[in-house]
């Protein structure tokens, strides 16, 4: 049986029930925990968080793919106490949002140990909370460009893949040639990788989507909700109906089998004061009924939110 790691333990890829595949519990640069202008006590972020994850539970999402890396605000006791309050899985990340998040330590590190060390923290657990990352992080540093740091946590991030079969997922789909020679080099199969913000506002126009899709990668549409129509709408939005028809004009290419989509909501946002009236709930509130409006069918919409993620996210080694 396929099984998937969650915080609280490794559980059947079967059980996930409906998947948010790219979100974030609480996403920083490095040290925005500590920065005094938006320092949150743990009361704060818990009240901030608790209702969004149980509304999600609600709503019948079964599991939170928490996709923030190492340095930037992962609290793995928080997430099993998240977990255990609210009945969500919460699925966290080992690996770097991008080279450029990396503090110096890591970024000295060669492939070998920052292989060790993803290895360590799906296998055995991360720091001493005894919970283990079911996914790795990679990304693209500013620049839009891979960066020979950048190349070193793929090539790393591939061998941990490999050696203990978790997947990976990319916080950025541009410069995917270079990102899929060096998974081509290391020997991951494409179907390993979750290519994901194809979608944003900022790089859709430079993310070759359906070349991935074609290479064998599977799409992340996962910057949903965050449109120009918000009252204050972030640098990377895009207009809604923009985004949902990129998406649609994707899967009536042929790739639905390729496909998820999530919303990249912060429930509590570290050392910024996040999007106002943006989160994980989208999915429900807005996605779900917009795509049903377009004429995708149950079977459809279960691909793109349970199926897919449950492939995604199972061991396979």
């Amino acid at each position: 049986m396929s099984r998937v790691n969650t915080v609280l333990g490794p559980i059947p890829a079967e059980e996930l029930g409906l998947v948010a595949v790219h979100e974030h519990i609480g996403y920083g640069m490095p040290g925005s925990e500590l920065d005094t202008k938006w320092w949150k006590t743990p009361e704060q972020r818990y009240e901030e968080t608790v209702p969004k994850l149980r509304r999600f539970h609600e709503y019948g999402g079964g599991t939170f793919v928490d996709a923030t890396g190492i340095c930037n605000g992962r609290d793995v006791d928080y997430y099993r106490s998240l977990s255990a309050k609210t009945g969500v899985h919460i699925v966290a990340s080992t690996g770097f949002v991008g080279g450029d998040t990396a503090l110096p330590f890591f970024a000295r590190a060669s492939v070998e140990y920052l292989a060790e060390h993803f290895i360590h923290e799906i296998t055995v657990g991360i720091g001493d909370t005894g919970g283990r990352a079911g996914i790795i992080k990679v990304g693209v540093s500013r620049g839009g460009r891979m960066t020979d740091l950048d190349k070193r946590i793929y090539r790393a991030a591939a061998r941990a893949a490999l050696a203990t079969g978790v997947p990976v997922l990319t916080h950025l789909a541009i410069d995917a040639e270079n990102a899929i020679a060096v998974f081509d080099a290391e020997g991951l199969p494409l179907d390993r990788v979750l290519f994901g913000h194809v979608d944003d506002g900022v790089n859709a126009d430079r993310t070759r989507d359906t070349w991935i899709a074609e290479q064998g990668g599977r799409v992340g549409f996962d910057t949903f909700g965050y449109e120009t129509e918000l009252e204050d709408p972030p640098f990377w939005a895009r207009p809604r109906k923009q985004r949902l028809d990129h998406f649609l004009r994707f899967i009536g290419q042929g790739h639905l089998d390729k496909v998820l989509a999530s919303a990249d909501a912060n429930c509590s946002p570290l050392g910024w004061p996040g999007v106002k009236g943006h989160t994980v709930n989208y999915i429900f509130t807005d996605l779900i009924p917009d795509l049903r409006a377009a004429g995708l069918d149950e079977a459809a919409i279960k691909t793109i939110f349970v199926d897919n993620p449950a492939d995604l996210l199972s061991i396979k080694n």
